[in-house]
């Protein structure tokens, strides 16, 4: 797989909750954090997710923005 895109995290499926119109998966990465990511379910079927599916979470933002006490 070739991206343009810097940000490609490699994580696992730990956890797909399915709405009406899209779901919600969140990744475990190496280390124990877990993001999350909605997609469309067509998107989950398409991709043949589930519990245990190696995937790759990719990033492409024009902005981040942090903040600080």
């Amino acid at each position: 797989m070739k991206i343009s895109a810097r940000n490609v995290l490699k994580g696992k499926v730990k956890r797909i909750i399915h709405g009406s119109v899209n779901s919600e998966v969140v990744v475990e990465l190496p280390g124990g954090i877990e993001i999350i990511s909605i997609i469309t379910k067509n998107s989950v079927e398409n991709l043949d997710l589930k519990e245990g599916s190696e995937v790759y979470a990719v990033i492409k933002a024009t902005s981040v923005m942090l903040a600080s006490d």
